[in-house]
């Protein structure tokens, strides 16, 4: 039997299998999982080269992906289905009452759909002078408590006293109260058997005191502008807690007097909370039901007193259903023009300072 043939080193020696490589450059066999060295390029001893089967650019020490792993990542809900919950719980709370309101309002007492009842209720006088009463009220007791609150925060946040905490804490607890409650307070001391009117015939003897402006439309705006006004205060006072006193101290420091500071410096800053603040009054002013009706102002008809007369007192739910849906449309017009025209004075206020 012949001999097999070991296979010859590059030296002329035999490979032996098994063991040491011979000196004089003998070639080791690769070990797996490394790649021969290109010839003439030396390798560092421990120098770990890439393997082939790795790609391209891919970091070291990852391999690659699954072939599964993209589809079993769980799919992401779109977004368009998490609004699905807060509109339908919006439609039935509110928008759906809403179109019976508005399908009551075209649907006259024989039946049938007809913009009649518009057309008797615009022609009416009652109406007229609900429309302008409620928007003139309203209107007043906007400014008034832009004028009062934005006088009282100014005090509040620049003015130091030792009640300036306890004020502005009781401003809070305010805001929780109800409209009706305010009414009552004033009643206490301006009705006709009030403190004020109770003093007045003690002192002089007289049957009757002068106060009887509470039952008039002055008495009604006089009470929301003191029960709104905190309303316009708490965001003046977020507003005012963000002023640098430094910017105060300098423009004292050059010889500004204070109206000129205020003008200048505070007022700006304070016009967004101003017509935040003033948007949400004029819209709850144009609503208002409970002061009106405290008061007991019988000449002093708004459309929401008109809708509770018409539904109540007279039984006719289609006029009090216009009369409704003509108090929605002003008070969506009247609080989008307010915010138009405050948003121009805003934004003019904010290019001047800058």
């Amino acid at each position: 039997m012949a001999d097999a043939v070991l296979p010859r080193t590059a030296d002329g020696g035999n490979a032996t299998p098994g063991g040491n490589a011979p000196s004089g450059g003998d070639a080791t066999p690769a070990t797996p999982g490394t790649a021969p060295a290109a010839s003439g390029q030396d390798t560092a001893p421990g120098q770990d080269t890439a393997p082939a089967a790795r790609s391209k650019g891919a970091a070291p020490g990852k391999g690659a992906a699954p072939a599964g792993a993209a589809a079993r990542r769980p799919r992401r809900v779109p977004g368009w289905l998490w609004t699905l919950p807060p509109v339908a719980a919006l439609g039935l709370v509110f928008l759906y009452p809403l179109v019976l309101v508005v399908r009551q309002s075209v649907t006259p007492a024989d039946g049938g759909t007809s913009l009649e009842p518009y057309r008797e209720t615009f022609a009416s006088e009652a109406f007229r002078d609900a429309l302008t009463t409620t928007v003139w009220i309203a209107a007043g007791a906007t400014v008034g408590c832009l004028v009062l609150g934005f006088l009282l925060a100014l005090v509040i946040a620049f003015v130091p006293f030792p009640a300036g905490k306890a004020l502005s804490r009781f401003i809070d607890v305010f805001l929780s109260f109800p409209s009706f409650l305010i009414t009552l307070a004033l009643l206490f001391i301006y009705g006709t058997v009030g403190m004020a009117n109770g003093l007045w015939t003690e002192t002089t003897g007289a049957a009757s005191g002068p106060f009887t402006f509470l039952h008039t439309p002055w008495g009604v705006l006089l009470a929301e502008i003191t029960y709104f006004t905190p309303f316009v205060m708490r965001p003046l006072l977020a507003a005012f807690s963000q002023i640098d006193t430094a910017q105060l101290e300098a423009a004292s420091s050059l010889g500004a007097r204070p109206l000129r500071i205020i003008r200048q410096v505070i007022l700006p800053e304070a016009l967004p909370a101003l017509a935040a603040g003033g948007s949400l009054v004029l819209v709850m002013c144009l609503n208002e039901f409970g002061i009106v009706l405290f008061t007991g102002a019988k000449d002093v008809t708004t459309l929401p007193m008109l809708v509770y007369g018409k539904a109540i007192y007279d039984g006719d739910y289609t006029g009090a259903c216009v009369v409704a849906v003509v108090n929605i449309a002003l008070s969506v017009a009247l609080y989008g023009l307010y915010r138009t025209l405050v948003g121009k004075a805003t934004g003019g206020a904010r290019r001047a300072r800058a």
